[in-house]
């Protein structure tokens, strides 16, 4: 069955994927496309509503990204956030300048008023709070449009054409700080493009493991399996498709958590696969030495990864395809069409140039991860699994800043260990989502006992999000950071001090490489 769609024009916004996500929070399937797009493209899409994204540039620079303007003759309803509006407007018979005085500019929360007739503000408040940044004005509202709301210093906040469906608005309703944001989207889903809401995990599982078995037919599928939850999802729904066809490869490449790799295997013991846990913690740290820079250490660890599934299938016989746990986030954040790269995942960006497969399945490529969570709950698997906190595919190799070795990933277990065991222990467990700890590079004085020491500072890093494309630092208890850097210091040699991350993503991300 194929699902009705919205499609999301990426103008270059720092939420872009966040409307992505907020979307498909009202069961309706979307996907974030760039702005260079074609209109052919976008009717293949069929879409049932179009979003363009917020973005840094403004509509009236030479440079600034447009979109073919036929876009506006498909029937299709189109809603515009901020640099998106202003598109709309400009390319519509409107114009836009820069904003004459600071009033008419507008940053952060603002007190809006809004006309409920509108169909995108239809049964909510006529006043509240939006999150606002722009710095353009729209001098001209195209001649078609009526104005939908105002703020204090801006008449325009929100423009309709109702008879053609089109919106714009010019603050963010995905972010949290828009009271009500989540009910404009969903207005614009279900008043405006009559969405049915047909995007569920049930559907979704069962057109997956149809589509997978018709992709993969008779042939062998290779999976690396870390035990993670992305990894652990994808073998389940792999094993429900093509059963024995399905191989899972857990690579120990010995930049694991304590214990990890034994829970690993142990966790997959009682599955019916065929399970193959590969030792190549030497080969990996021998590759990764003197190696500091961080996207060098990630793509040296996906070539390996790729390498240790090409030896691993060659002893199996013919194997077809190779399967991999990659989600959108990954695939977002590793840089599409003229998107940034924030950090290259090493089963995204770090992939080699020459694979040794048929071809590479993703089944869950277009998931966010609470997604992939609740695909996991569909396919019965564990709680504890499917809960389990993220862990990069590089592992302790990206938490180890600056060169990687044996005793710096032994030291970093260690104190790992005990920040998670501590957290347990004040069943804190609950309130954050990821929570984990860095060794840096940065060494120290310190005073231990009646001697001078000159050691390394240890971060401990914790986050709390719904979706992992935003984070909030977690407010863990005084008393429980004062129980984890007391325990540290005591029984980890080589660390010295502790200190705790209190930046949000973003401006950083989540893993500090």
């Amino acid at each position: 069955m194929k699902h009705e769609a919205v499609l999301i024009v990426d103008f270059g916004g720092q939420y872009d994927q966040l409307i992505a996500r907020r979307v498909r929070e009202h069961q309706v399937y979307c996907e974030l496309r760039p702005y260079t797009i074609t209109l052919d493209e976008i009717r293949a899409f069929d879409p049932i509503g179009i979003i363009f994204t917020g973005g840094p540039s403004s509509v009236y620079d030479d440079a600034a990204p447009h979109i073919d303007p036929g876009v506006f003759e498909l029937g299709v309803p189109i809603l515009g956030i901020c640099y998106g509006c202003q598109l709309m407007a400009q390319a519509l018979g409107g114009a836009v300048t820069p904003a004459q005085d600071d009033s008419a500019r507008e940053y952060g929360k603002t007190y809006t008023y809004f006309d409920t007739n509108c169909r995108l503000f239809k049964g909510l408040p006529a006043e509240s709070v939006t999150w606002m940044s722009h710095g353009d004005y729209m001098a001209k509202v195209p001649d078609s449009f009526t104005l939908a709301a105002h703020s204090d210093n801006c008449p325009n906040v929100a423009i309709a054409d109702e008879a053609r469906g089109f919106y714009g608005v010019q603050f963010h309703p995905e972010v949290n700080h828009t009271e009500f944001g989540r009910d404009m989207l969903k207005n614009f889903l279900y008043e405006v493009c009559r969405a049915r809401g047909d995007w569920t995990m049930e559907d979704y599982k069962n057109s997956a493991v149809a589509s997978l078995r018709e992709k993969i037919g008779d042939g062998k599928v290779l999976l690396a399996l870390s035990g993670g939850v992305d990894s652990s999802v994808a073998a389940a729904l792999l094993a429900e498709a093509v059963g024995s066809q399905l191989t899972c490869v857990f690579v120990d490449h010995g930049l694991l958590r304590k214990d990890e790799g034994d829970q690993v295997e142990a966790a997959f013991a009682p599955w019916a696969i065929n399970f193959i846990r590969v030792n190549a913690e030497e080969r990996f740290l021998s590759k990764l030495a003197g190696v500091a820079e961080p996207e060098r250490k990630r793509k040296i660890i996906g070539e390996e990864f790729i390498r240790v599934f090409e030896a691993e299938a060659k002893k199996l016989g013919k194997v077809d395809y190779l399967a991999q746990g990659t989600i959108y986030p990954d695939v977002v954040e590793s840089g599409t069409g003229d998107a940034a790269v924030i950090k290259s995942h090493h089963n995204v960006g770090g992939l080699p140039d020459y694979v040794d497969f048929k071809e590479i399945v993703e089944p869950l490529r277009l998931l966010f991860k609470d997604e992939v969570r609740q695909l996991g709950r569909e396919l019965g698997l564990p709680e504890y699994l499917v809960s389990r906190q993220p862990f990069p595919g590089p592992g302790l190799a990206i938490r180890v800043i600056g060169e990687v070795t044996k005793d710096k990933l032994d030291t970093l277990r260690e104190a790992d260990f005990i920040f998670r065991d501590e957290v347990a222990k004040a069943h804190l467990e609950g309130t954050m989502d990821q929570y984990f700890a860095v060794l840096t590079n940065m060494r120290s004085v310190g005073v231990m006992g009646d001697g001078r020491t000159y050691d390394y500072t240890l971060a401990l890093r914790s986050v709390t999000t719904s979706d992992f494309m935003t984070a909030d630092w977690t407010r863990i208890p005084y008393e429980t950071l004062d129980a984890v850097s007391t325990r540290i210091v005591n029984s980890v040699p080589g660390v010295n001090r502790v200190v705790y991350d209190i930046t949000s993503k973003p401006p950083s991300t989540i893993e500090w490489e």
